[in-house]
């Protein structure tokens, strides 16, 4: 029998070779995706100055930019299925560049929402995607050492990029740090130039392979309707799990961001250096780099594996926890140590966040639920830094800012703690009357197999009796006959 274009599928990935350098491009790629953002937060005040805006019209630069880098997830996907991860991360380097350089020029903050949140977002919402689908392609067995070097690249990117944009604040000002920047950024285009497309052993005969170009158009267009149809199963609303984790995870965001951004204006609030101030957002980077993998090795034993939901939640009130304590913090020493819990708190939720979502949805399901999850996100991402710093703009003090932020979190963590006990106790009680009501229809099963077996054997017994009958009825006539 000729091979099927399933056996194509089944191709596995060499876990090595020129892998090792799509590695090195993909963590280039996320680590410019994930530290920008947060980059920008050293510049939010001589923009402010320049522009004469506030502290939640400055805030909201950045959460647009999250915003449209979580959002266009999909349609990232989508451009990755339909063209590959090389020329959708070389786009995303140019358009996250180009709207870096031109933001350099901006006169209004309406022109930096325009290029630097959606543009940039969106931009940096493709280096994003492509870069971790790729990984999937060319490892499997290694896989996870893959994923965890590719994911260094945030942390390791905020603990560089974080001296450098002082420096360029101080010598060129924000115009120029941002031109130098978006130079930068371009290199990304070279990491994306590094993911050569995995070539496929060509395993169909010739006669199928030149009857495929004829429906190419038409299984083009299935497989784009299957992958939206994927990413937005809007019947995951029915899983009680993932609401559970949806609300939570929604009450982390609308927190976790607005600390770190104003992390270096807080403490220059403080009385403390500027350089100094920056080098905090370093060391977050550097101990946030070191905890995830630290809590992806305990999260995966036998202790805390079954109980990762609660480990999850528990990691969340930890970061809520330290955001509360920040206002007691006035000297740069205690400023330094919050810093570290933050970053500790941080990285463990983080390294957990997705890892809670698979395990409760499943690998077949994941796609779709970290789908819906990134959309819904944007709406607290969008939300929360411009909140925070309203709460500046009104009251003249940053630690409202971290009470607001601490509470929610908080609130969030404690949220997911008794619901997961809640969900739980639901879960084993549903699975009980499960059961019950399985071995309740075995048991009718049986009764009825029971029954038939019966029937079949009392029917079993009656043929022969009336047989017999039968045979004597007619021998009757017979003896009759021969009497006369």
């Amino acid at each position: 029998m000729s091979p099927t274009p399933a056996d194509r599928s089944a191709f596995k990935p060499l876990d090595g070779g020129w892998g090792w350098m799509v590695v090195i491009g993909a963590h280039v790629s996320v680590g410019f995706a994930y530290s920008i953002p947060k980059i920008l937060s050293i510049f939010f005040r001589d923009i402010q100055a320049h522009l004469g805006s506030s502290f939640s019209q400055v805030a909201l630069i950045s959460s647009i930019m999250l915003a449209a880098m979580y959002g266009c997830g999909p349609i990232s996907s989508v451009l990755v299925n339909r063209f590959g991860s090389r020329p959708v991360v070389i786009t995303g380097g140019l358009m996250c560049g180009i709207s870096m350089a031109i933001s350099s020029f901006a006169d209004s903050i309406i022109y930096l929402y325009l290029c630097i949140g959606i543009i940039g977002g969106c931009g940096l919402s493709f280096n994003l995607n492509a870069s971790l689908t790729i990984i999937s392609k060319y490892f499997l067995a290694k896989r996870p050492l893959a994923n965890g070097l590719v994911m260094a690249g945030s942390p390791v990117f905020v603990s560089i990029l974080a001296p450098v944009s002082q420096y360029l604040l101080t010598n060129f000002g924000w115009r120029g740090s941002l031109l130098v920047l978006g130079g930068m950024i371009l290199n990304c285009c070279v990491a994306g130039a590094l993911m050569r497309p995995v070539v496929m052993p060509r395993s169909l005969p010739q006669t199928a392979l030149e009857k495929q170009p004829n429906n190419s158009n038409t299984q083009s267009k299935i497989s784009r309707i299957k992958t939206l149809m994927t990413l937005l199963d809007f019947s995951l609303f029915k899983d009680r799990g993932f609401v559970i984790y949806l609300i939570g995870s929604m009450l982390f965001i609308l927190g976790a961001y607005a600390p770190i951004m104003f992390l270096s204006t807080y403490a220059i609030s403080q009385g403390i250096e500027e350089y100094s101030a920056a080098y905090l957002l370093t060391i977050m980077g550097f101990v946030d780099m070191l905890v995830r993998p630290g809590t992806g090795l305990v999260a995966n034993t036998k202790l805390i594996r079954p109980r990762i939901q609660y480990f999850f939640s528990l990691a969340i009130a930890f970061n809520g926890l330290c955001h509360l304590l920040c206002p007691l913090t006035k000297s740069y020493i205690s400023i330094v140590v919050y810093t570290v819990l933050f970053g500790t708190s941080f990285g463990m939720t983080f390294a957990l966040i997705f890892e809670c979502l698979m395990d409760l949805m499943g690998s077949q399901r994941f796609p779709s639920a970290v789908g819906l999850v990134t959309m819904i996100e944007c709406i607290p991402m969008l939300v929360g830094p411009p909140t925070a710093g309203l709460l500046v703009d009104i009251s003249g003090d940053y630690k409202y800012l971290f009470l607001m932020c601490g509470s929610v979190i908080l609130m969030g963590g404690v949220f997911l703690f008794i619901m997961n006990i809640y969900s739980y106790h639901m879960g084993r009680k549903e699975k009980t009357a499960r059961d019950k009501e399985q071995n309740q229809n075995t048991v009718e099963n049986q009764d009825l197999m029971e029954m038939k077996q019966t029937t079949e054997v009392e029917m079993e017994q009656t043929e022969p009796e009336a047989e017999e009958i039968e045979t004597r009825g007619d021998q009757c006539p017979e003896n009759a006959v021969t009497l006369m």
